[in-house]
């Protein structure tokens, strides 16, 4: 039986963006996979947690905005483990649960620099492989094995829509309309 070749884009997703869905829709048809699974993080352990909306939100969003794709899924492991999210023990989760499933864990050319500061990473890249997702000021270059991907840039950030909205400026094209009708609606980033 032919193993489940599984896509993951994990991160905040504060909010989740056309950006986001751009890049997993490139990675899953270049490298033939068979679902693409965003993953959003309960408490990321990079970034100050006080900056991110409630997990709640985030993952509404996150579900808005792949509703209409068969090939994209959501990933609750660690928003239901609560706690800070290492990515480590969420693959050796999966693996175990799912032994007929590669993991494909899709990061961007900013964090394939950022890459030997991961928990575990040494044993992490011995169980998934990672797809590095080609960007101008980063050449991807590792010491570890990365799967390099050029895909189209679309120059959004999770950070340009929180501003944005926060200066009340349109964030429409964007972000999905489902997406930006949620955040007005429960007023997020005002």
């Amino acid at each position: 039986m032919r193993k489940k070749k599984i896509g993951i884009l994990g991160g905040t997703f504060n909010p989740i963006h056309n950006g986001h869905l751009f890049i997993a829709e490139q990675v899953r048809t270049k490298l033939n996979l068979d679902k693409v699974l965003f993953m959003p993080d309960y408490i990321p352990p990079h970034i100050d947690q006080k900056s991110a909306i409630s997990s709640v939100d985030r993952v509404n969003m996150v579900n808005l905005a792949i509703k209409d794709n068969h090939n994209f899924g959501i990933l609750m492991d660690e928003i239901d483990r609560k706690g800070k999210s290492y990515t480590y023990d969420t693959m050796n989760a999966l693996l175990r649960n799912n032994p007929n499933s590669d993991y494909y864990f899709i990061i961007g050319g900013d964090m394939v620099h950022y890459l030997p500061k991961w928990y575990k990473i040494d044993e992490l890249t011995k169980i998934i492989k990672f797809v590095g997702i080609q960007r101008e000021k980063y050449d991807n270059n590792s010491k570890y094995s990365i799967i390099k991907l050029n895909v189209h840039k679309l120059d959004i950030s999770s950070t340009l829509i929180r501003n944005g909205i926060k200066d009340g400026q349109s964030v429409r094209y964007l972000i999905p309309d489902e997406v930006l009708q949620y955040i007005k609606e429960h007023h997020i980033y005002e």
